[in-house]
């Protein structure tokens, strides 16, 4: 579905990532993970365009996507930045409408309305349609973002920090939101997660990165050892086991 090869990006003289590959597969949940300034964001905005890498290739079902243009690479991939916008004087309903931009050529179809009001009962969001964005709690305004990405109805979603500004509920909520969609769409997600356990729980696939590197990757139980964490993160951790699960508690 989504490759990533040999990725190199610097910033003015610094070198942000370094040699990073990864694949993304139907159905599949990959989260990174790795401290401040370890590169997540960064590898995001160079899947989807907003950064240019120096070096390497991105792939969507073997198309590089410096050939696509940006209206079909928007029907491929939806993006979620890890902040909402400050001022955006515009409606709930009709900020989710935005997704599906790439879709519509005149105005709206019937699809397109139905979709987004689909979405709106789904997220719990029905009660805020008629609401301006710029009134809403961070945690409101990063589901609406979320809407609108599933909105757009492709099948890889890049999401940054998807749960920043929720309280615990409603990050389980959307976590599971998530996981369903992709499990039963046959999507594929790419989510940079700061919370080692919501990784570890929803992720079908991990990558840690360190220092713009990949410090390792694999599944949830192979990455996120005491070992790992300690090298990575610079603290010592317990690991319990649920199931086969790892959850990790820092020690110090």
């Amino acid at each position: 579905m989504l490759q990533v090869h040999e990725l190199h990006f610097r910033y003015k003289n610094t070198a942000v990532l370094t040699d990073v590959r990864i694949e993304l597969n139907k159905g599949e949940i990959l989260s990174i993970v790795g401290p401040n300034g370890a590169g997540k964001t960064t590898l995001l905005k160079c899947i989807v365009r907003i950064f240019k890498p120096d070096a390497g290739r991105v792939l969507i079902n073997g198309i590089e996507t410096g050939n696509m243009r940006r209206i079909d690479l928007a029907k491929c991939v939806g993006y979620v930045p890890q902040s909402s916008p400050s001022k955006f004087p515009i409606a709930v309903f009709d900020a989710v409408l935005m997704g599906r931009r790439p879709y519509v050529t005149w105005k709206p179809s019937k699809k397109d309305l139905q979709i987004v009001a689909d979405l709106l009962k789904v997220m719990g969001l029905e009660a805020f349609a008629l609401r301006d964005f710029d009134q809403l709690s961070g945690g409101q305004k990063q589901k609406v973002l979320l809407a609108r990405a599933f909105a757009q109805d492709t099948d890889i979603l890049l999401l940054d920090e998807p749960t920043s500004n929720l309280d615990l509920r409603h990050q389980l909520e959307v976590m599971e939101m998530i996981s369903r969609m992709v499990k039963e769409k046959g999507a594929g997600a790419i989510l940079a997660v700061h919370d080692l356990n919501l990784a570890s729980r929803f992720s079908d696939t991990i990558v840690m990165l360190n220092a713009g590197k990949i410090f390792c990757k694999g599944r949830p139980r192979d990455v996120m050892t005491a070992e790992n964490i300690r090298a990575v993160y610079g603290v010592e951790v317990t690991i319990n086991q649920d199931n086969g699960t790892p959850y990790i508690l820092p020690i110090r």
